[in-house]
């Protein structure tokens, strides 16, 4: 017997609502690890067969391919956190006196900001295409994945008050 997956499905009509309501699921106890988007038109084609008119028809398809839902905040961390821990090293090892230690440091400290910055362009480009792609075809597709009945009727009213549509949950075969 497959095992069930238990998730709400919901459709926001712009990033900024869709930010506010994974927000406050996860103010309301939900990890960031619950919540995934619907993948790219291309990534659906590929794996479905089939193109879609509107992001509707995917909520309740268990094959839809998903992607890591990244708040603006992850986005954020990923574009700048290697830098800090990089200049972070470096300056201990300065503290430390050690000039042979310290000039690869920085260094590698100069490349990690570099890198981050890279990087986090590229999420940043990505995930806007992404966006982009899913309001032609009327709207963002969100899933959050619950464990039980609390969590699926919090995240229902909170989906609902944050101005969700096609609210609903839905068991997946995994």
């Amino acid at each position: 017997m497959p095992n069930q997956i238990r998730e709400v499905a919901a459709v926001f009509d712009s990033a900024e609502i869709l930010e506010h309501a994974v927000f406050d699921l996860q103010t309301h106890g939900f990890d960031r690890a619950a919540f995934s988007l619907l993948a790219s038109e291309h990534a659906v084609e590929q794996k479905l067969g089939q193109r879609y008119h509107r992001v509707e028809e995917m909520e309740d398809k268990p094959k839809a391919p998903r992607e890591t839902f990244f708040s603006r905040a992850s986005r954020l961390e990923a574009e700048f956190g290697l830098a800090p821990a990089l200049a972070f090293a470096a300056a201990v090892a300065m503290g430390l006196g050690s000039t042979v230690i310290t000039l690869p440091i920085l260094v590698a400290a100069g490349g990690g900001a570099a890198l981050g910055a890279l990087l986090g362009r590229i999420i940043y480009r990505h995930h806007a295409e992404l966006l982009q792609e899913q309001l032609e075809r009327g709207g963002l597709l969100l899933w959050v994945n619950v464990r039980n009945p609390d969590e699926e009727r919090k995240a229902i009213m909170i989906l609902k008050a944050d101005a969700g549509r096609h609210v609903h949950a839905h068991d997946l075969a995994t």
